[in-house]
């Protein structure tokens, strides 16, 4: 793998169904040692995840990373809130978007990028029954098109 190339570990596919994406941003994780070989194999779940501001930081809660099976002690909580790395202004923009204008802060996917853990933030709005079922109704579409299609062409 080349060294700017980046490895998905995990995506978040509940949130593109519950939300509205208007934004995505990027910031590091930080984990420990154990937490970051567990990661690695892929031991990650972001479904229920969301980010909260506090005190200037933010932090991504619901996270839930398995616990490292050769850790033992050095294991940590695996639901504990895990504090992510972004600019100030960035932080303060999203406090402000979050508080004024209704939106989220929900992680999108982790991955790897030059050996560091990124996660992928999304200032997100969150649908309404109608708009699920609206895209419900697209995707159903396109998959009976897209049968047709390879129906005739097989014929």
């Amino acid at each position: 793998m080349a060294e700017n190339e980046s490895r998905s570990v995990a995506q978040n596919k509940k949130a593109y169904h519950d939300y509205f994406v208007i934004e995505s941003y990027e910031a590091g994780i930080e984990l420990f040692g154990t937490e970051v070989k567990s990661v690695r194999q892929g031991k990650l779940n972001l479904k229920d995840s969301w980010c909260s501001i506090d005190g200037g930081e933010i932090f991504a809660n619901g996270m839930h990373i398995s616990p490292y099976e050769h850790g033992n002690i050095f294991n940590r909580d695996p639901m504990r809130p895990k504090k992510l790395l972004m600019h100030k202004k960035e932080i303060n923009k999203l406090y402000g978007l979050t508080k004024q204008q209704g939106y989220a802060i929900i992680p999108l996917s982790v991955y790897f990028k030059k050996g560091k853990a990124k996660v992928q933030l999304g200032l997100c709005k969150g649908k309404k029954l109608y708009d699920k079922r609206e895209d419900a109704a697209k995707k159903s579409a396109a998959r009976s098109i897209e049968r047709a299609v390879r129906g005739e062409k097989n014929i």
